[in-house]
């Protein structure tokens, strides 16, 4: 869409991009990051991620940054000035989230609250159980986002359309007060419109990319990096010329080979597990991914406070595996009940030709020590699905930081967390819940990190996940699009992209 403006300048309003599928637009049903990109931009959260401030920061949403009682358990949250909606609004939503019948996956943000009060419209209190000096980052999260009482946003954008598996249509909302907080100047207008299009093969999303038709590429593939990248790590001088910037990140991430520990077969079997992980050849995946990827010894990404750096002992050792699994009771992978190879399955939630090839090569990682792997694919939707009701052996995920601190990745991890959660692994371990206890009641942060230690040394021991990357990630802007700053939150960033004017054709 391009609108000619009185000054012969054309604005083309439109900002086209890819997206996965999106399962909610629910705010209290937001689980993958999908979701978030699309529910954010259409409510708004009491506090927010600074879009462009690194390291990041929280700023004023809804809500100012709270006030901390001494103790560090009462947090009281005033309104903006100008908010749309008041306290009674966000208390509503809040306990949507924490009521277990609601089953919402964002749950685990306040499980360690007591209680939500709002003594009156402008004010709401939160009381928490024990410290947690990462509470206001929870007011940040998608869940946390708020409707009004008719379940209606006032964020920057509207839902216009959504023809669901296919396209979401979203046209910018007038009244949001961050356009006058955020103006654009005079070569550029925000966009208008917003256009989400699910295309599932990565060939595919290049060429709409090269022909125009997406103005954003979020992912290169494997096979299309050549095409984008030169052998000295810098854009390809075609594309450059074009206008094309090329963007990219170490992002705060970690991505996984889940081990469902609810199995007859894993579950019980922690040598099993070791092995498996001890199989997973790093270096190899990090090639096989153009080297977009720095092998994980743990679930915390580098550079985040209380990330443990220490060596993984069931990082990749070909030798070691063969002789855990014979510990395990599988010698060469030979499963004792049945004289032939011990078969396991992989369920992977994208049905796409990278991801076949990944499903692939890690079969033939654990092929190496006598196991044959099963690949299920799914639908992302019947992936998610599968997974939080435990019906996978092994599942193939990530998780993207909610905010920069280990105890978000750790988290992952607590028995209280356990799917509809996000410790989509049932890993239960009382030492390890205890360590990570400790650590939120912690009054320093040298205290926290020592327990955040721990932690980290059972997760490595216990192998309830194989480690496997974290990101680096890369993306694509064709020359209209300005103001975009990669970022490991972009929920809603589309409010803050300007489309640039260009002169009009005669």
């Amino acid at each position: 869409m391009t609108g000619v403006l009185a000054s012969g300048l054309v604005l083309a309003a439109t900002f086209t991009r890819t997206l996965e599928r999106v399962n909610s637009m629910d705010p209290a049903d937001a689980q993958a990051v999908y979701d978030s990109k699309a529910v954010q931009l259409v409510y708004e959260t009491p506090l927010t991620i600074d879009y462009a401030a690194r390291p990041y920061k929280l700023i004023p949403g809804l809500c100012e940054l709270p006030e901390v009682s001494s103790n560090g358990l009462v947090y009281t949250f005033a309104m903006v000035d100008d908010a749309p909606l008041t306290a009674y609004d966000v208390k509503r939503q809040l306990d949507r989230v924490r009521d277990p019948a609601a089953a919402s996956p964002g749950g685990w943000t306040l499980k360690n609250v007591s209680s939500i009060d709002a003594p009156d419209s402008r004010r709401f209190v939160v009381t928490l159980k024990t410290r947690q000096f990462v509470f206001p980052w929870m007011m940040a999260i998608t869940t946390s986002a708020v409707p009004d009482a008719k379940g209606r946003g006032t964020g920057p954008y509207r839902l216009s359309s959504w023809w669901k598996n296919h396209e979401m249509v979203f046209v910018r909302n007038p009244s949001w007060r961050g356009w006058k907080a955020n103006p654009a100047d005079g070569d550029s207008e925000p966009f208008d419109t917003i256009r989400y299009l699910v295309v599932d093969d990565a060939s595919t999303q290049w060429l709409m990319f090269l022909n125009g038709q997406l103005d954003f590429l979020g992912e290169i593939s494997r096979d299309n990096w050549d095409a984008v990248v030169d052998a000295n790590g810098r854009i390809d001088p075609r594309l450059e010329a074009q206008g094309v910037t090329l963007h990219c990140m170490n992002a705060l991430d970690v991505r996984y080979i889940g081990f469902n520990m609810r199995d007859p077969v894993l579950g019980p079997n922690k040598k099993l597990r070791q092995a498996l992980s001890c199989a997973f050849d790093a270096p190899a995946w990090c090639a096989f991914l153009n080297n977009r990827a720095l092998p994980a010894n743990g679930p915390v990404p580098p550079g985040v406070d209380g990330r443990l750096d220490e060596p993984n002992p069931y990082a990749f050792n070909l030798a070691k595996a063969h002789r855990l699994m014979a510990e395990a009771g599988y010698r060469n992978g030979v499963d004792p009940a049945t004289g032939r190879r011990l078969i396991l399955s992989l369920a992977i939630g994208r049905p796409t030709q990278d991801a076949r090839e990944t499903g692939e090569l890690v079969a033939d990682f654990f092929g190496r020590i006598g196991v044959n792997l099963e690949l299920r694919f799914f639908t992302w939707e019947a992936f998610l699905r599968a997974v939080n009701e435990g019906r996978v052996q092994m599942c193939m995920m990530g998780w993207n930081g909610d905010y920069p601190d280990a105890e978000n990745f750790l988290q992952l991890f607590h028995s209280r967390n356990v799917s509809p959660g996000a410790n989509h692994s049932y890993y239960v371990n009382p030492a390890y819940d205890a360590a990570f206890d400790a650590a939120m009641e912690a009054r320093t942060a040298e205290e926290r990190r020592a327990h955040w230690a721990t932690c980290q040394r059972i997760l490595r021991e216990d192998c309830p996940w194989i480690f496997a990357h974290h990101s680096r990630a890369y993306s694509l802007t064709r020359a209209r699009v300005l103001d975009y700053v990669p970022s490991d939150f972009p929920y809603g960033q589309e409010a803050y992209l300007r489309a640039k004017k260009e002169e009009t054709v005669k």
